[in-house]
């Protein structure tokens, strides 16, 4: 009883284990989504999502799960509109972990962008850049998306040091070559058009000796801009021209090249070159871009407004509806795109709801199991209660024989009236033998222990369940001499087993009673008996203790 309680026990500790993880656990598979995080977002994301962040205890899970959640989003480029206890992770890390406190702060500034915050972002970014003591590693990661912020917004004073100190600290040559033209950018908004034009002519020779011939063709391109900024048309011009021999008249950046030439014929006022080419640009961009031109068509139509005011004195009010249109469809992408990620923010929100739900689903299956265990462990105690009971009883049933006995000795020793001592051995002897039948009917371990101690009283059992002189003796004094006789007689042909089976049958045991306490099988018994029938010579169908007796 003992082993299936500890068996039980055994199940029901698994089963709690398996319906909840320890912090532990939690801590493990955290930790392993954050090693993958910045080369494998996809999968990073997978982790953390199939954790509810309501079953995490500790601070620093709760700090840790949300951290990599949300810069997984932003490695993905995906919304972090959801990403709101991104601030939490960022106080949790100030002043404890200077890398992931940098990082958190970053996907902070990330999550302010992306719920309109722009400058409370470029706030947190400038406060980051400016932290001492921080690994060159994490300092490049905060500048590159402080500039980046930075360019969205059309900064130029404020972005030129961060730029510069990017581009000193990048390692990486292709970072380098991005950190300079964004620096270039930086120049450019600031209105320092000479420092822009230098480093562009150095972006034009470095793609040249690469042979980088996209590159090199966006930095004349964008050199020729830079010298319409400062009102050198006519070089403006012939770099354009220079791109076109080079690249051929419907290269993939036509549109553009085509805009540009507009722009400085319409700078020197030639309204008709500047018509002619923007027309061109117009059809170059349904050709290339198809329903992507949008963004080139919120400049062609302002363009076009300019033109028709300097050709007629006016302006035409389709071509400010037809501004204000572009705009319109440029909010409402990006309305879409906000709803899109407030969607999957929902999505996100669900999915931690279905995971609470389950989370409380196992709970309740645990209650459950404690429920039936304690109710298993109630049963169990009930029946070691009722089984001790029994052995107090059979406790109490041997004490009472072992005075019987004492009685039948004392009986035995005492001379005086021989019938009161003949009935009184005679109660104890078919006592003793009352037991024994019990013995027989129900063999469990602690009943044969009981008969092994009460056969041993009056001397010792080398082996089986009685003492076979004493049951003898037992025997003829309850059955007239019926076993003396019986030796007298058969001895020479009945072995002892087949005798001791005989006095069982004259005491009126079953043959399954018999194989109990002879230690042998019931179809031993059997064919002992039918031995006994023929040394006998007992007909088939008379019974061999009638025989005997008769």
């Amino acid at each position: 009883m003992k082993r299936l309680i500890y068996v039980l026990i055994t199940i029901i500790v698994f089963g709690i284990v398996s319906c909840s993880k320890s912090m532990s656990q939690y801590d493990a598979e955290i930790d392993r989504a954050e090693k993958i995080m910045s080369t494998n977002a996809d999968s990073a994301l997978s982790i953390v999502d199939a954790i509810d962040p309501s079953e995490l205890k500790i601070d620093s899970l709760r700090a840790k799960y949300h951290f990599i959640r949300g810069y997984s989003h932003m490695s993905r480029n995906r919304s972090l509109i959801g990403d709101s206890l991104i601030r939490y992770a960022h106080d949790y890390y100030r002043g404890k972990d200077i890398v992931r406190d940098i990082r958190s702060g970053i996907v902070f500034a990330w999550y302010k962008f992306w719920v309109g915050d722009t400058h409370g972002a470029l706030l947190m970014l400038d406060s980051l850049a400016g932290l001492p003591n921080v690994p060159d590693s994490i300092m490049v990661q905060t500048l590159r998306t402080r500039v980046l912020l930075g360019v969205s917004e059309y900064q130029g004073p404020q972005l030129i040091p961060f730029a510069k100190k990017l581009h000193k600290l990048e390692a990486d040559s292709m970072r380098k070559i991005e950190a300079k033209y964004m620096l270039l950018t930086a120049y450019e908004y600031a209105g320092e058009t000479d420092s822009a034009l230098y480093l562009v002519d150095e972006l034009i020779d470095y793609a040249r000796n690469k042979n980088w011939g996209d590159k090199y063709f966006m930095f004349e391109l964008e050199r020729a801009q830079l010298l319409t900024e400062i009102g050198r048309s006519t070089e403006s011009d012939s770099l354009v021209n220079e791109i076109f021999q080079k690249a051929g008249p419907d290269n993939g950046a036509a549109d553009y090249l085509h805009f540009q030439y507009a722009i400085n014929a319409l700078n020197t006022g030639d309204t008709r070159q500047a018509s002619r080419h923007l027309a061109l640009a117009d059809s170059f961009a349904v050709k290339l871009r198809g329903e992507d031109d949008t963004y080139f068509r919120s400049y062609s139509n302002l363009l076009h407004a300019i033109i028709d005011f300097k050709n007629a004195g006016r302006i035409k009010l389709t071509h400010i509806n037809g501004l204000n249109n572009r705009q319109g469809e440029r909010l409402n992408r990006m309305k879409a795109s906000q709803w899109e990620s407030e969607r999957g923010a929902l999505n996100q929100q669900n999915r931690a709801l279905v995971l609470k739900a389950e989370s409380e689903h196992k709970t309740v299956i645990i209650l459950i199991i404690s429920l039936v265990t304690l109710l298993v462990l109630a049963g169990a105690s009930w029946i070691i209660i009722i089984r001790r009971q029994r052995e107090h009883e059979n406790e109490d049933r041997i004490e009472a024989l072992q005075k019987m006995v004492d009685d039948y000795k004392s009986a035995s020793a005492t001379k005086g009236s021989e019938i009161g001592d003949f009935s009184t051995l005679r109660s104890v002897m078919l006592k003793q033998l009352g037991i024994i039948k019990m013995v027989a009917e129900a063999p469990t371990e602690q009943n044969r222990e009981m008969l092994r101690k009460i056969s041993s009283i009056d001397g010792e059992i080398k082996e089986g369940l009685v003492d076979w002189g004493n049951l003898f003796s037992m025997i003829d004094n309850l059955y007239s001499g019926f076993y003396k006789k019986l030796h007298d007689q058969y001895g020479d042909i009945l072995n002892l087993k087949e005798e001791q089976i005989i006095v069982l049958m004259v005491a009126g045991f079953s043959t399954k009673e018999i194989s109990v306490i002879t230690g042998q099988t019931t179809s031993t018994i059997y064919v002992r008996k039918s031995s006994i029938r023929k040394k006998l010579g007992v007909p088939e169908k008379e019974d061999i203790v009638r025989f005997l007796l008769n």
